[in-house]
């Protein structure tokens, strides 16, 4: 066993010593030592109940003759940093909790990992880790919140988010946004609807991560009770046949799991967490492969933020073991990837049942004939950038307008909030990329206002920010290369005209290239917004959103 290392044999006396003072016995030190990553904390909803999940999990480990050591973990709620300096923060703590997992797996050699995360940034980094260290390990997560509901309607955190907007241009009181916020997040878990989170816990178990139903059973439940505890069991039987996270993530894998993406409309942020993780596991993932996948796979679920349905109806209708067996029927997914159940894809899915045709319609009967998201290229995005095709107007998914420049984001929310912003605009947010930001914050409250102000079916935003899983409308982000590093966004000027055909997959600048050269030969960089810290070394080693801003 790998925990030999630290309790076997004579010379490894002090070590048992010191385990024999937490409590073990020597029975317990004899079983396989199983590490157990909590990210509980008090400050994330989505992170709030996990002490119960873990305890599950513990359970569940020792039911099947192993010896769970849990230990902790940082997380950001993106919801609370929005919008402020703690934002810059959020992205880059995935790369801190990915070292974390590593520094503790390694210090302490289990011979099986359960990572239990919930969120944003925590989900990607602790599979990231997992993948990194290549010991037998799965992931099980806190599970989606419920929405919410006032006045007759579902609402959940992007309702008060676009409620702000409401209020500035009169179509809401402030009495009612307070009303409004009582009952907009009325569970633990993570936010209600396809939003990051809830997209990166789905995808863990369409690669094959996480066991059935982990994307989508609602945090309140017994149910995902019982998946912790059947969890906590299963890392047993990885350990006992070496099972490890490289041999499920393969490839073809994350094929399957970019088909899910695309057939649920995710956030546009999985475009820079998956192909971190593929990174972590050795597998080239170019941006294309996004556009491939988004081709031959049709949009089937209309969920929360584009549509009006919810993570919780998403589980009743069948989850993602029914939509694989949906996508399976068009040849696109590979079914015998092996998964954290030690059985094939095709045999996970092989029972599974769409319930409700109406929440996962048939692929003869898609909501759009393409996938969720879709890369744009040209010479504003010559490494690409990403929209959340899926969310897009049918009227904006081409557009033409006057660019309206902002060096920051709270620059483009204040112009939004108080009306400078006009029909037809192409709202530009630069200086907010992975170096530049740093960070890469999300966009949410700016493009949360131009809805709340009904400017959605008439105004684009584009930035090389990133923008939250709560975003609708024509947002369009990760514009690579950035503005920090000289890209074609930093040259915008107020009032040039830019394109937008997302159909055609494209994105430009509409001014000749002798024009482009000659304010590239004046562009000046600017000042590092943060000097000193760990964001301050970040953005000097962080890559593109096109390479999905890793640590080089």
């Amino acid at each position: 066993m790998r925990s030999d290392k630290m309790k076997k044999g004579v010379e490894r006396a002090p070590h048992r010593s010191l385990l024999k003072a937490m409590g073990y016995t020597d029975e317990e030190i004899s079983r396989p030592l199983i590490g157990v990553a909590n990210s509980f904390n008090e400050l994330i909803p989505g992170h709030i109940h996990l002490r119960q999940i873990v305890d599950a999990v513990k359970a569940g480990i020792r039911m099947a003759g192993g010896t769970p050591m849990e230990f902790g973990g940082i997380g950001v709620c993106d919801g609370i940093a929005m919008n402020h300096l703690g934002m810059r923060y959020s992205l880059a703590s995935r790369e801190l909790i990915a070292d974390s997992v590593e520094v503790m797996a390694q210090a302490h050699p289990f011979d099986g990992l359960v990572v239990v995360p919930s969120c944003d940034k925590i989900t990607p980094g602790m599979i990231m880790a997992i993948l990194r260290m290549n010991i037998p390990a799965i992931v099980v997560t806190g599970g989606p919140m419920l929405t919410g509901t006032w006045r007759g309607r579902k609402v959940n955190l992007i309702s008060v988010f676009e409620g702000i907007g409401e209020v500035r241009s009169g179509r809401m009181s402030q009495e009612d946004l307070c009303s409004l916020e009582d009952e907009a997040c009325p569970t633990c878990g993570s936010c209600a609807g396809m939003f990051t989170a809830n997209s990166m816990n789905c995808l863990s178990e369409a690669l094959g991560l996480s066991l059935p139903g982990n994307g989508t059973i609602p945090a309140v439940t017994a149910k995902r009770m019982r998946l912790a505890k059947t969890t906590g069991m299963q890392i047993m039987k990885l350990v006992e046949k070496g099972i490890r996270p490289r041999d499920i993530a393969t490839e073809e894998a994350f094929r399957n799991a970019i088909a899910v993406d695309m057939a649920l409309g995710c956030s546009t942020n999985t475009v820079l967490h998956v192909p971190a993780i593929a990174h972590e596991a050795k597998v080239d993932l170019p941006l294309e492969v996004f556009n491939d996948m988004s081709k031959k796979t049709p949009h089937l679920c209309s969920l929360i933020p584009a549509g009006t349905h919810s993570l919780q109806d998403l589980d009743y209708a069948g989850g993602i073991q029914a939509i694989l067996k949906e996508l399976d029927k068009l040849g696109i997914i590979e079914g015998g990837c092996i998964t954290v159940t030690t059985k094939s894809a095709a045999e996970n899915f092989s029972e599974a049942k769409v319930v409700d045709p109406q929440i996962i319609r048939s692929v003869d009967d898609p909501y759009h004939q393409e996938g969720g998201i879709a890369i744009l290229y040209g010479n504003l995005a010559e490494e690409g950038s990403v929209v959340k095709q899926s969310a897009v107007a049918p009227e904006m998914l081409r557009h033409e307008g006057p660019a309206r420049v902002f060096d920051s984001e709270d620059e483009a929310y204040s112009a939004i909030l108080h009306g400078k912003i006009n029909p037809g605009d192409v709202v530009v947010i630069r200086y907010e990329g992975p170096k530049g930001g740093p960070g890469m914050p999300e966009m949410l409250s700016p493009t949360s206002a131009i809805v709340g102000m009904g400017l959605d079916k008439q105004v684009a935003l584009l930035t090389d920010g990133r923008f939250s899983g709560g975003t609708k409308g024509a947002a369009i982000g990760h514009i690579s290369p950035e503005a920090a590093e000289g890209g074609t966004i930093a040259l915008v000027q107020e009032g040039d005209t830019i394109s937008i055909d997302i159909p055609a997959k494209r994105l430009d600048l509409k001014l000749s290239q002798e024009e482009l050269e000659k304010r590239r030969a004046q562009w000046q960089p600017p000042e590092p917004r943060i000097k000193e810290g760990y964001m301050a070394r970040y953005a000097r080693m962080v890559s593109s959103g096109a390479k999905g801003a890793i640590v080089e």
